[in-house]
C-alpha cells in the first residue's frame, strides 16, 4: 500500500528501512527514503508502521 503518494513510498518500503537500515523514527527513514516533505499527510501513517515493525521485531526476539 502506498503510504506516500507524493514520493511513491509503500508500507514495505518503511518496513525494510526499520528492519534493515535501523530507523526507528520519522527523522531516521527520512535519511533513507523521501517521505513527508511535500504534504506531510504521510507522516503518521508512517510512523505507525514503524512502531508496528519495531514492536513486532522487538517480540518476535523474545520467543526465539
Amino acid at each position: 500500500m502506498f503510504v506516500c503518494m507524493c514520493y511513491g513510498v509503500t508500507d514495505k518500503d518503511i518496513r525494510h528501512a526499520v528492519q534493515n537500515e535501523g530507523a526507528g523514527n520519522i527523522r531516521e527513514l527520512r535519511k533513507q527514503l523521501d517521505l513527508g516533505s511535500q504534504c506531510g499527510k504521510c507522516i503518521h501513517m508512517a510512523q505507525q508502521i514503524i512502531d508496528a515493525t519495531i514492536i513486532d521485531e522487538t517480540l518476535f526476539h523474545e520467543v526465539c
